[in-house]
């Protein structure tokens, strides 16, 4: 009787098991993502870091039977591959391997999933590079990432949103290995993960993938509420100053009500598109700031977190978020003491590119919300959605992952849902949505400046400052009267400026 009910009991946990699959029994491969709902918010308040350290940790380090050096070995020639990512709300493990080598590399996915070694020396190893990048790489790599980072520290201060997924500089040196343990049995858990699987598996395979998971601890962990945007009021500018920064590195955003889950979405996505798809050279921003001024080598608008948007030309999938934003990335453009340098004409200017900049972006989505999408933009940019989406899953591993963050959406696969929602959208749809959902009134703004840059910015932002485009006389000779006439508008184009911080860059993410 009782060997009867632990069958029961045990089928009953397999069946209970959250499980994603993509059959593919013409392929070469298999891709196996377990998604755990435990990201950066619910790293213990003073220990910010600490589930990025963990997932680090057991992709870096070894298992009870294999250190890390001798699984690369090993898995070398089979051309395998894992690693992770952590998100604020998922973190998810992926492994990849030709399916001739399945069988020999499986105990290397188990092993470092249910035994991870732990190593005292693995560890040493992650938290240096962990502390290194919140302490150095995030402020000296790219001012673009910097100014990103900066505008969601500012978008959700005081929430569990707030901080890098990397965490802070103080709580890094804090994290010790115990913790890491702690926190994996505790958050790492049976009961807060999704199972994705791809590619050419039998279903033997997957009844075993799916028992030994259920090994993992057994803790039922509360995850904590995602923290909401802040609805700032007015526009909050933050200018970060460092020495050295090449330009003026500027990312804005205001809370957005919605997410993949609402059919709205679909409306956004064309009038995102229009204004600015991500390394597009069609939108509106781009056309206006890059392609006509050659201010900057692009501009672009977002409805949902990119991850590594100077790394990825797709959007990847492995990171849905409960809490949105809209957001504008305006790629640096030239400061005063450049310009100055390049340009004798110039010698007299106090500030550079980046508050006209800043305006002439502001001003094409005023014009967009109040005049809408003209409907032959509508038509060529929907056009355009239904098949450069088609792109978005073009390998197995994308196409898992997007059918895993469909199901943290509640939808069943959103690239095919966003389609069929598309084909029946309007041009007055998109134009509702927008007046709707967007706002140019109230936003942060990040700024990432030389500190010589630094003071006469925030003073002519403060002060709503007239700031006419700089050219130099023989650009300038050579623009059309009308791109002139424009540019007299966007320089007095009043922004709704309430406050405007200036912080010296080794203060932030403390």
């Amino acid at each position: 009787m009782k060997t009867f009910m632990l069958t029961i009991m045990i089928a009953a946990t397999l069946f209970a098991q959250d499980v994603v699959e993509l059959k593919q029994p013409n392929s070469n491969k298999v891709v196996i993502k377990l998604a755990f709902r435990n990201g950066s918010i619910s790293d213990p308040k003073g220990k910010e870091g600490l589930t990025s350290a963990a997932a680090n940790l057991i992709t870096q380090g070894g298992t009870k039977e294999m250190t890390y050096s001798e699984i690369q070995d090993k898995i070398y020639p089979w051309a395998a591959g894992f690693g992770s990512q952590v998100d604020k709300e998922v973190t998810t493990f992926t492994f990849a391997v030709h399916v001739d080598f399945l069988d020999q590399f499986y105990p290397i996915v188990k092993g470092l999933m249910l035994t991870p070694s732990f190593a005292e020396n693995d560890f040493q190893r992650v938290m240096k590079n962990q502390q290194n990048y919140v302490d150095q790489v995030i402020r000296a790599s790219s001012d673009e990432e910097y100014s990103k980072k900066s505008l969601e520290d500012l978008l959700f201060r005081g929430t569990n949103y707030q901080h890098m997924v990397q965490g802070k500089s103080e709580s890094v040196k804090g994290i010790t290995l115990d913790d890491i343990k702690k926190h994996y049995a505790a958050m790492f858990t049976k009961h807060n993960l999704t199972i994705g699987i791809a590619g050419k598996y039998s279903d033997s395979f997957l009844k075993q993938l799916k028992s030994d998971l259920a090994t993992l601890p057994g803790a039922k962990t509360k995850i904590a509420a995602a923290g909401k945007a802040t609805m700032p009021n007015g526009i909050d500018v933050e200018i970060i100053a460092k020495d050295g920064a090449f330009g003026s590195a500027i990312f804005t955003g205001t809370p957005l009500a919605i997410t993949r889950s609402s059919n709205d979405f679909a409306a956004l996505m064309v009038a995102n598109s229009y204004l600015g798809e991500h390394r597009k050279s069609y939108g509106k921003l781009y056309q206006k700031i890059r392609e006509t001024r050659s201010m900057n080598y692009g501009d672009y608008s977002y409805i949902e977190w990119y991850n590594n948007g100077g790394g990825y030309m797709l959007p990847p999938p492995g990171v849905p978020r409960n809490s949105n934003y809209f957001a504008l990335w305006i790629r640096p453009v030239q400061i005063a003491k450049q310009l100055k340098q390049q340009y004798k004409e110039l010698a007299d200017i106090k500030v550079g590119h980046a508050h006209f900049s800043l305006r002439m972006a502001l001003r094409e989505i005023d014009l967009l919300i109040k005049n809408g999408m003209p409907k032959e933009d509508f038509e060529a940019t929907r056009t355009f959605l239904r098949s450069y989406m088609k792109l978005y899953v073009a390998n197995p591993s994308d196409q898992l992952g997007y059918l895993m963050d469909s199901k943290f959406y509640g939808r069943k696969d959103y690239i095919k849902e966003m389609d069929k929602l598309l084909a029946k959208l309007t041009v007055a749809d998109v134009n509702k949505a927008v007046k709707k959902y967007w706002r140019i009134d109230n936003m942060f703004v990040t700024i990432v400046t030389d500190r010589s840059e630094a003071e006469e910015l925030a003073k002519s932002l403060k002060e709503n400052t007239p700031s006419p485009m700089s050219y130099s006389n023989i650009v300038k000779a050579g623009l059309p009267k009308s791109v002139l006439d424009e540019d007299e508008i966007v320089s007095t184009f009043k922004l709704n400026v309430k406050n405007v911080t200036i912080v010296d860059s080794k203060d932030t993410f403390k």
